[in-house]
């Protein structure tokens, strides 16, 4: 996915909705600080989207443009609406959101997370996928670790759950650092 098609996403699923301002969540968010994010962050065609002002349009939004759907099959990805309820996010991640708006979003708001925020959600989900996400943001050096142990710390997890995250973290960038990585 490239950043003109989150901002596409952004665009469309705001006319969905009737809604201006969108929480994004998944993977693609971190094309809102990183437009030029390495492809391998970018596999992903899937925008994880809920309307700010009106969540409860979110299943139209995944009616309309989710997966197999005809908005699907012209244009290669897809827009999932979802509830950010799903995911377990760091407190104050709000106020660190990156806002995705312009021309081509049609200045819908698309409040991205902050790559550290989506790094921790994905690591509070403890999916293989998701920590070999979190793993490629650590080696290109898009998250640094310490930012990521600190909100961590934030996630509404019981403590020896955020204790095994920071193992983790901690043994994830020992490691590509004896690699090479910095």
């Amino acid at each position: 996915m490239t950043r003109e098609e989150l901002e596409h996403g952004i665009r469309a699923a705001g006319d969905v909705a009737g809604d201006d301002e969108l929480w994004i969540f998944g993977w693609q968010s971190i094309l809102a600080q990183y437009p030029d994010a390495p492809a391998t962050l970018r596999f992903s065609m899937e925008v994880d989207v809920d309307p700010k002002n009106h969540p409860e349009r979110a299943d139209a939004i995944d009616g309309t443009l989710g997966e197999g759907s005809p908005f699907h099959q012209a244009f290669g990805f897809y827009v999932h609406g979802v509830s950010i309820e799903t995911a377990t996010l760091p407190r104050g991640w709000k106020g660190r959101t990156t806002v995705v708006c312009g021309v081509n979003t049609a200045d819908n708001k698309g409040y991205c997370l902050e790559a550290h925020d989506l790094a921790a959600s994905k690591l509070a989900a403890w999916r293989d996928k998701d920590r070999e996400f979190v793993r490629l943001l650590l080696a290109e050096r898009l998250i640094q670790p310490n930012k990521l142990v600190r909100l961590v710390n934030l996630l509404p997890l019981a403590a020896d759950r955020r204790a095994i995250i920071r193992k983790w973290v901690d043994g994830t960038a020992r490691d590509l650092r004896s690699r090479g990585h910095r």
